[in-house]
């Protein structure tokens, strides 16, 4: 068995794309291999800003042999069926076949055996399509070549079994000039190619170790590079880069601030880290912390830290990607230069724009646009101002502080130091909101009521915040979704569906009994839209988020649609309930045994009805209930509908799910004993009546039917 290693050097390589590159060329290499009937024992992909590698063991040094048999004509069949037969297996002659008695006649049969190649031919075509199946999401040609990838190729090593790869990557095809002519016949040589040799070399770090350096295999490759300053493993170069900067951070008495994303992405930016640290200049302490962290992290790629009461340290660390004689100094003080020269512009910014009373910057709202069809970002304020006030009666949250907060909410949109930093909208209108004498309740509901922007943002808690945080992602979605915005398969233009999530984490998280439809009703009449059907298209679009939402939290999307049972739903926290008692009860004995006797009864009635041409929904009659099994199964289903039934409506389902578990005993033994299908006509509509009280006790919950396993 031999191995495979494929290095793709090149100009540095975006940091963001540098991971999934280096899977799907892993993907598209080892898709091919496989279909080439080349199986491996492993591949292992890497990356770093200058390289992708890719390492495949246990690879054949020869394909198998192939067989391939094929059945043709019948023996005397037309001589066009005989050709057409011998054209498609690839033969001259019928001499190359053989006859063969199947039982069911005397027919021909090919039989073509190829040899398999040498692994090391087929190679070079696999290298060069997944080189160019690359899926980069840019791409640019460079020089006068008319291939294209992410940055400049410089060399391909590719090696099978310690031998290079006979192959080549083609950058440029070109007609050459014609020497000699005869009228438009060109009389000179063929068409030129640039091309990019195979070969068993790479290179070290740029400015460290940038000799060529001969490759005889992967573990050799992996030395190498380790002495010529190069980090290959990505998940190495990260535990070097947060012992570094924990080491430098700890020296100071500091911590790190932990930032995975910053980690992620300086891993993609140098090969050889080198931590440093440097001094953010105590003039600028003052700037929010948000905005000097979003500065640092944003634009310079700095690591924040902290002091031991969380607080922001007047330091940060950075990650060069090579050792300097004088140990740093000059890069950090560069750096330090400037960091200086951006947090300048922020702490300017930052001055005038805490001079100017929220109030007055929440005026100039009227003069932004929130969306052609929608009026201005004042209007919006308006409308979220009005709905977090019914909410905030809903939840018992301080309606005066949450109207002050919805209309001060987004006036840090018209200031200079969110027109540099946008990332910070919310958190600047927060530390304004504070100095400026405003209560707790406001200045953070200010910050708040964007989140929570994704699944990993923390989720608001304080009444006011979540009142003014709901207020703002209804209106927009009944907004857009009024005006015919709504998210297709491919495009979400307005987040509307990261809107619909937050929504939900919001009332779940926090045990909101607040019914959607009734605030989907208010939104709309201050948008002026009066088209009902709206509402329901939105509590199916928020079914489908939650479907989303709870399926990564593990709970079955057939829970969730049986609990809904085709009813809109507005009430999140009662549904979830539902499904959680639900999913409790399916997990018991009683509760499997049961769906499958419902699967039963449906079945039966599906089929019995189809036959006779209508449903059998009526309530059975009790002088026809003639065993005692059948006796018991309708007294048993008059019980649990009688005690289901006030359990649902006071919303106990835990209740609910134990009055349908009585069912169990007496739906088992009526199967067991009766014949639904009997011959006394009268009594079999009787019957099917009975598995229809069946399907309807059960289905008066939930929707078993579309319950899987």
């Amino acid at each position: 068995m031999a191995e495979l290693l494929i290095e793709l050097f090149s100009e540095e390589i975006p940091a963001r794309m540098q991971v999934r590159a280096a899977e799907d060329f892993k993907r598209l290499v080892t898709t091919k291999l496989a279909d080439a009937g080349l199986a491996f024992t492993d591949a292992i992909a890497h990356s770093t800003p200058r390289r992708l590698t890719l390492a495949v063991t246990g690879l054949p040094v020869r394909q198998a042999d192939v067989r391939d048999e094929r059945k043709g004509p019948r023996v005397g069949s037309p001589d066009a069926a005989v050709q057409g037969f011998l054209r498609g297996a690839g033969l001259a002659s019928l001499d190359q076949c053989e006859q063969r008695d199947t039982g069911k006649g005397v027919f021909w049969f090919a039989v073509v055996e190829k040899p398999g190649v040498a692994t090391i031919d087929a190679l070079p075509g696999i290298i060069d399509a997944a080189i160019r199946e690359l899926p980069w999401p840019k791409s640019m040609r460079w020089g006068n070549n008319t291939f294209r990838w992410v940055r400049p190729l410089q060399s391909i090593l590719a090696l099978f079994d310690g031998a290079v790869v006979p192959g080549y990557l083609t950058l440029k095809t070109a007609e050459p000039a014609p020497e000699a002519s005869e009228g438009n016949v060109c009389l000179s040589g063929e068409p030129t190619a640039v091309t990019l040799l195979y070969g068993d070399t790479t290179r070290g770090h740029r400015f460290l170790a940038p000799d060529v350096l001969t490759i005889a295999d992967f573990a050799d490759y992996q030395q190498k590079l380790a002495g010529a300053f190069v980090v290959l493993d990505r998940e190495a170069r990260k535990a070097r880069i947060l012992e570094q900067a924990n080491a430098l951070a700890a020296a100071e008495g500091l911590s790190l601030r932990d930032d995975p994303g910053l980690l992620e992405e300086v891993a993609g930016l140098v090969e050889w880290p080198v931590g440093l640290i440097g001094t953010i200049d105590q003039a600028f302490m003052d700037v929010p912390a948000e905005v000097l962290t979003t500065s640092m992290r944003t634009h310079q790629r700095y690591f924040a830290l902290e002091t031991s009461d969380g607080k922001l340290a007047p330091r940060f660390i950075l990650m060069a990607n090579r050792t300097t004689e004088d140990g740093g100094k000059a890069v950090v003080a560069g750096n330090e230069r400037v960091l200086r020269a951006r947090l300048s512009d922020a702490k300017f910014f930052w001055d005038l724009d805490r001079k100017v009373p929220l109030e007055d910057q929440a005026k100039k709202l009227a003069d932004i646009t929130f969306h052609a069809k929608l009026g201005t970002t004042a209007a919006k304020v308006q409308r979220v101002e009005g709905l977090a006030a019914v909410i905030a009666r809903a939840i018992h949250a301080d309606v005066d502080a949450t109207r002050r907060a919805a209309r001060l909410a987004k006036a840090d949109l018209v200031t200079g130091l969110v027109g540099e930093f946008p990332e910070v909208q919310g958190v600047v209108g927060r530390y304004i909101a504070y100095e400026q004498g405003e209560s707790a309740a406001v200045a953070e509901a200010i910050a708040d009521h964007y989140k929570p922007l994704g699944p990993s943002d923390s989720c608001p808690t304080a009444p006011v915040s979540v009142a003014v945080a709901l207020a703002d992602k209804i209106d927009t979605l009944v907004a857009f979704f009024g005006i015919d915005e709504k998210p297709t398969g491919s495009r979400d233009p307005f987040a509307l569906r990261r809107a619909a999530l937050g929504v939900i984490r919001l009332v779940v998280e926090n045990g909101l009994r607040v019914d959607l439809s009734d605030l989907f009703l208010v939104a709309r009449g201050q948008l002026g839209l009066d088209h009902a059907a709206l509402d329901g298209e939105l509590l199916a679009f928020f079914a489908d988020r939650l479907v989303v939402a709870l399926r990564e939290k593990g709970v079955r999307h057939d829970l969730i649609a049986a609990a809904l049972a085709g009813r809109a739903e507005g009430d999140l926290v009662r549904l979830l309930a539902r499904v959680d008692a639900l999913a409790g009860f399916v997990n018991t004995d009683d509760g499997a045994n049961l769906l499958s006797a419902f699967r039963r009864a449906a079945n039966i009635l599906r089929i019995e009805e189809k036959k006779d041409g209508h449903a059998h929904d009526g309530v059975p009659d009790a002088a026809l209930l003639r065993v005692d099994e059948e006796k018991a199964l309708a007294a048993a289903l008059d019980a649990a509908r009688a005690s289901s039934e006030p359990a649902l409506a006071a919303e106990d389902y835990v209740g609910t799910m134990a009055a349908l578990a009585t069912l169990r005993g007496p739906v088992d033994a009526f199967f067991d004993k009766v014949t639904v299908n009997a011959d006394d006509p009268a009594l079999r509509a009787n019957r099917l009546r009975l598995l229809a009280g069946i399907r309807r006790t059960l289905n008066h919950v939930a929707d078993f039917s579309v319950i899987e396993g």
